[in-house]
């Protein structure tokens, strides 16, 4: 790890390979561009981290861009993690325009800078796509929890990506077979598939987070004031089964209703959220919380 002005910067073993095969095929000077433009990238998210004063704890670096590591987990807006995200893939273009700049007016070599702007256009286009843990991903995922409760957003999430990073491995290994050489492509899609296999089965704890800080979030939305969406449960549903249908975005109250229809109480999320991690209650019957 490299720590550089406050921020600690790890480079995963994947980019390492990459970065020492390109030096030792002599395309050393093609590897420092591919890590300055990733390098590069990643500030764009740092320094939409620092804006929102979110506390970052790592950057990992990798070949097709890095992931921010931040302990912000589902207790800020959608919007300011969609403009983390964005903030990325943005710096490609400003990059572009200025290679295409210094092309014209017959800075250094012509070929030097289409290399640079192509590899912008790659870095930038692949970082869209819909995958986690990549921007697109990270894009489509914030999108979703508009509309899903955060559990089923995760999962939806992670599901998409995991199909998407089969697709990308099955489209690299097709291209192998008809002889264009698309290794790179093939192990990217790989590590994909693979970080997301991981994500899926850590669906629990990731919920749990957003569960830990979701009463810091309610205290905000209370303090704004705000319209709360309602949760209608019958009263044998689960204290945990209730909280996977809390969405991100909102606030909830929760609507107990008997057999006939009748409103035996309502609660506000907060309640439900002390029973389940103070009380020990994750699998009892939402009516215990009246008895």
């Amino acid at each position: 790890m490299i720590k550089c002005f406050g921020i600690t910067f790890s480079i995963h073993p994947l980019f390492t390979i990459v970065l020492i095969l390109s030096i030792a095929t002599g395309y050393m000077m093609e590897a420092l561009t591919l890590f300055s433009i990733v390098l590069i990238h990643e500030l764009g998210h740092v320094a939409a981290i620092r804006v929102f004063g979110w506390r970052l704890k790592v950057v990992r670096l990798l070949p097709f861009g890095g992931v921010a590591e931040v302990e912000e987990s589902g207790n800020v807006p959608a919007w300011e993690e969609l403009v983390v995200a964005i903030a990325g893939p943005a710096q490609h273009i400003w990059m572009i325009g200025f290679a295409w700049g210094m092309k014209v007016c017959g800075v250094f070599d012509p070929a030097w800078w289409d290399y640079f702007i192509e590899a912008n256009l790659m870095l930038g286009l692949f970082n869209l796509l819909p995958i986690l843990p990549l921007d697109g991903g990270r894009m489509m995922q914030c999108a979703v929890s508009y509309f899903l409760p955060f559990h089923q957003t995760i999962r939806v999430s992670i599901a998409l990506s995991l199909i998407l990073s089969a697709v990308v491995v099955g489209v690299a290994i097709h291209e192998i077979a008809a002889g264009r050489i698309q290794l790179s492509i093939a192990v990217v899609g790989v590590f994909l598939l693979v970080s997301n296999w991981y994500a899926w089965r850590q669906v629990p704890f990731h919920f749990l987070r957003f569960l830990a800080v979701r009463g810091e979030r309610g205290t905000t939305f209370i303090h704004a004031g705000t319209l709360a969406q309602p949760i209608v449960v019958a009263k044998h549903r689960t204290i945990e089964q209730i909280l996977k249908l809390l969405k991100r975005e909102r606030y909830h109250l929760v609507y107990v209703v008997n057999e006939s229809g009748k409103i035996q109480g309502v609660l506000p999320e907060q309640r439900l959220l002390y029973a389940f991690f103070y009380e020990k209650k994750q699998g009892s019957a939402v009516s215990e919380l009246f008895m």
